[in-house]
């Protein structure tokens, strides 16, 4: 094969190149060309300012996507269809939700909205503003953009991709015209977005024509640029070795809090200071043998796995499936097999209260058991269940105090409810049955949302109480390990402080060697009167303010159910009292920590 002598290359490069394009089949020579416009397509937005939407050049079709993320995911799937776009011959332009307003959006000709929702139907931190701006009355009519939508949730609770359902609905109203439907996904999503993002694109192509790149429109999964082949990762997770396991709570405790030490080894994985590790739990054989009983069913019936093989009943629901949630989708789908009129009863649009009830703290068994179906097939069974999700845990090291491996801090969860003792599916599969020595599969997962200040020089104050430390370790670490030179402030709370203070010692360590300037502790159980993290930061309101007014980025990790929520209003406050402002300049100034990413949270 030989190469114009007029290209851009030298006699080096252009033999080089002559050699890697000989033999080249017609697949191989469509991805190398979708590679080269995804590279083309990276380069052309990062000279593109931040808070624009780029206009294309002359003869490409330009395309917005705009994405609102919690851990990460719908980021990372943006940037996945951004490559894919542009190897279509599409000029793109991604942007994330916090760094627009809605009057943004008409500038969109095409445009591609990829959206989580938080918790129980709440928008990503980030892109909270942005979700107000579109749903409020002063959104801008957008009768010349066309738009599809992508919506994660999770079905395990009651507002399932509420926000991506939300942005639908809204640019319908506001004129915008939907060319490819909407796609809600589950934490499985990576066929249903393969799905939605081959026919987002091929749809909109018929609607408008992208400039020719010499790559069939249409052919995504050929022409992706994919990244180079890595041996380990969320399609192939890595056998971690469990090298070391410490309770951390004192004898006496109410709480079995555990610090656990993977090794990394040779799997390639790497992490930053805020990520998160993805355990892949199996079921307890209890749990199993439990569900097999309740149901009736033959252990040793054959049974498709998620993955497209076939094993044993028993086997396959103790490694593939989640056995123990029972939410509204499985109810539902489980009455299709038991035809129950009580269970319909609860799935009725006028009894969400009711079926809220009846799920806390049940699980599958308890539906098998309560609502019996005689004759149900294994089979039957699987095809109601969702796969076994990954667990995320905050990562408790810094990847550059400790090579190779990767620390987490657990509780175990145990409790009873219903009359049947529950645990919880991962927690307690690493605490009880993962030997010293056996293998976890795991895979790291970047949370490009809490990230340590680009500046060792910047403070930081970091709000952490219980197992919500565990990322503040990491930080902790990472800065001593760069010799960073911002100053450091934990506020840490649990229970009692003889029995709970989680790595007492390394933060005593920490403030002796002058590594952490200031710690301050809430222990609510060890007094008549409850003292939780957020009263800390009012007593010390004057000097929180004043490290934000010096530019110190806040970070809170932990329960979001009424934890995060407090601490939240607990900032609000003090910004208003320090800062002599009335409530709507304190919510707006807090706003824009968010929005400037110096307020950071990973809540659970």
């Amino acid at each position: 094969m030989n190469l114009p002598t007029t290209a851009p290359f030298d006699d080096n490069q252009r033999a080089n190149l002559s050699t890697a394009l000989t033999g080249l089949n017609h697949d191989q020579k469509l991805w190398l060309s979708g590679f080269l416009a995804g590279l083309q397509a990276e380069s052309a937005e990062a000279s593109t300012p931040a808070t624009a939407v780029a206009a294309a050049p002359a003869g490409k079709t330009p395309l917005t996507i705009v994405y609102g993320s919690e851990s990460g995911n719908c980021e990372n799937l943006a940037q996945d269809s951004k490559k894919l776009a542009a190897a279509q011959g599409f000029q793109v332009t991604v942007k994330d939700m916090g760094d627009l307003t809605a009057k943004d959006l008409p500038k969109a000709e095409n445009l591609l909205v990829l959206v989580s929702t938080w918790g129980e139907g709440d928008p990503p931190d980030r892109a909270g503003a942005f979700y107000e701006e579109v749903m409020g009355d002063g959104a801008p009519k957008l009768e010349n953009v066309r738009f599809s939508v992508l919506a994660l949730g999770d079905t395990s609770y009651e507002h399932f991709c509420k926000i991506g359902k939300d942005f639908d609905l809204r640019l319908e109203n506001l004129g915008a015209q939907r060319f490819h439907p909407r796609t809600d996904c589950d934490v499985d999503y990576d066929e249903p977005y393969k799905k939605w993002i081959d026919g987002a694109l091929h749809d909109l192509s018929t609607v408008v024509k992208p400039a020719s790149n010499g790559v069939a429109v249409g052919s995504a999964a050929v022409v992706a640029p994919a990244a180079p082949a890595i041996a380990y990762g969320k399609k192939n997770a890595f056998p971690s070795e469990l090298k070391n396991r410490v309770l951390l709570n004192g004898r006496g405790s109410a709480k079995e809090t555990l610090h656990f030490e993977l090794s990394l080894e040779g799997s390639g994985l790497k992490y930053d200071a805020g990520d998160a590790l993805a355990l892949i739990p199996k079921n307890c054989p209890d749990d199993v043998n439990a569900v097999v009983a309740a149901g009736k069913f033959d252990p040793e019936e054959a049974v498709p796995a998620p993955d497209g093989s076939e094993g044993p009943l028993r086997e396959v629901l103790f490694q593939y499936y989640d056995i123990t949630g029972l939410t509204k989708p499985v109810l539902k789908k489980y009455n299709s097999l038991a035809k129950s009129s009580d269970i319909e009863k609860l799935l009725a649009d006028d009894s969400k209260e009711k079926l809220k009830e009846y799920l806390w703290g049940r699980q599958v068994v308890d539906a098998l058991t309560e609502f019996p179906v005689k004759g149900v097939s294994g089979r039957d069974f699987v095809s109601i269940l969702r796969k076994m999700p990954p667990r995320l845990y905050s990562i408790a090291s810094s990847m550059k105090a400790h090579p190779d491996e990767v620390h987490l801090t657990i509780a175990a969860v145990r409790y009873d409810s219903h009359g049947r003792s529950r645990k919880g599916v991962a927690s307690t599969y690493i605490a009880d049955r993962v030997a010293l020595g056996e293998t976890v599969p795991v895979y790291t997962h970047a949370n490009k949302n809490f990230k340590l200040p680009a500046s060792g020089d910047t403070p930081v104050i970091m709000v952490g109480p219980g197992t919500g430390v565990a990322p503040f370790r990491s930080f902790v670490e990472d800065r001593q390990a760069d010799g960073a030179k911002g100053k450091n402030w934990l506020f840490f709370g649990d229970q009692h402080y003889s029995y709970d203070f989680l790595y007492q010692l390394e933060w005593q360590e920490y403030l002796k060697d002058g590594v952490l300037d200031r710690l301050d502790v809430a222990f609510s159980r060890d007094q008549k009167q409850k003292i939780y993290v957020q009263q800390r930061m009012l007593e010390r309101s004057k000097e929180l303010y004043g490290w934000l007014e010096e530019g110190a980025h806040f970070y809170v990790c932990g329960d979001a159910s009424r934890m995060a929520g407090d601490v939240h209003e607990a900032l609000i406050s003090i910004v208003q009292k320090e800062g002599a402002k009335s409530p709507e300049d304190a919510e707006a100034y807090v706003k824009d920590l968010q929005k400037s990413k110096r307020y950071q949270r990973d809540v659970y």
